[in-house]
């Protein structure tokens, strides 16, 4: 399957450069796959879209500061992207010539050493850097991420769920940006079940695909979470016929990912590398509230593999048609 296949071409002006206000007021456009229809709403009336004994299923992991500003001793500056940590050492991406064994002074206090390069994965070279310092005390001198395509600085808080806990993620897990804490009790209200999981987001939810063939394309390892009560609740509603409403790709690639043979979710913590795209059968996932990406992403393909290719551009360019927002801070669609 081509890459090219999952192209297409959107206005610059479609690009959302900040988040509705408020968050639950941005459009929702609601893709049934069985009647082929589609709606357009407001992302509050998901209300009259999910029902009693639902699973709202929402990953609940924070954004880090993972942005830093830092000088070689020779005093060529030096940028620092925090990918993931692993025990002592963070991955990171670099933008600046660096060396193993480089030191990269942020100041007096906060010091790291580029102690290894990895192989470039997707042509996109990342390095390992061991700090003299905590992680408390250097996410205290980062500056919260948001991508490229977002020219506009972010208020604090703006680019984090309501709900965010624990710390971890390089980017946010953007479905879940139009949830309010007033939309979450009135679902709750409705009997609608909300649990969370984690998955922090890593390099592998964002790297470009650079290859022309989807099957050749490598996702990087994110780490995931889920815990015994969780997974336990989460098996019984599948099990007693309840729909399982996955907000966000990190949320669905989470759960088929800790899906077992026999139909459970299985608790640990483990990495997840799993790839989605069209020919991939969903073992959990009943449906997806997610937002419009980028061309040729992997984010794509997984919301092409569960509504089926056709379908989705017929969305995508529907949403077009009617100015919809596009990306991280844009307008949501709901899948069923």
């Amino acid at each position: 399957m081509l890459v090219k296949e999952f192209d297409y071409y959107l206005p610059k002006n479609l690009i959302a450069q900040e988040p509705s206000k408020p968050r639950d007021h941005a459009r929702l456009l609601i893709l049934n796959r069985k009647d082929k229809t589609i709606l357009h709403k407001k992302f509050y009336e998901l209300t009259d879209h999910l029902k009693s004994g639902d699973v709202l299923v929402l990953n609940n992991s924070k954004v880090i500061p993972a942005r830093l500003i830092g000088k070689k001793e020779s005093g060529g500056k030096i940028e620092v992207f925090l990918l993931q940590k692993d025990g002592k050492v963070w991955q990171a991406l670099i933008r600046g010539k660096i060396q193993v064994d480089q030191k990269i002074v942020f100041n007096k206090n906060i010091i790291g050493r580029v102690i290894r390069k990895d192989s470039e994965d997707n042509n996109i070279p990342t390095y390992q850097i061991k700090f003299n310092s905590s992680d408390k005390k250097i996410f205290s001198i980062g500056q919260t991420p948001t991508p490229p395509y977002i020219t506009k600085k972010s208020k604090a808080g703006e680019y984090q769920t309501v709900y965010a806990k624990p710390e971890g993620s390089v980017a946010a897990p953007t479905a879940g940006l139009h949830f309010t804490n007033r939309l979450l009790s009135k679902l709750k209200k409705r009997g609608v079940k909300i649990e969370y999981i984690t998955l922090h987001v890593g390099m592998g939810t964002f790297a470009p695909v650079k290859v022309n063939k989807i099957e050749n394309h490598k996702i990087h390892s994110e780490l995931a979470i889920i815990d015994s009560a969780t997974a336990q609740r989460l098996g019984r509603a599948k099990k007693n016929n309840k729909r399982i409403v996955a907000v966000g790709t990190t949320t669905v690639r989470t759960l088929e990912a800790f899906v077992t043979s026999n139909g459970k979710i299985k608790a640990q913590k483990k990495w997840v590398d799993i790839f989605i795209y069209p020919g991939y059968k969903f073992k959990f996932v009943d449906a997806i509230i997610t937002n419009f990406h980028l061309p040729k992403s992997t984010l794509l393909m997984l919301v092409s593999a569960f509504a089926t290719k056709s379908l989705t551009k017929k969305a995508y360019r529907e949403a077009i048609v009617k100015k919809y927002k596009f990306y991280s801070f844009g307008d949501g669609m709901f899948i069923e």
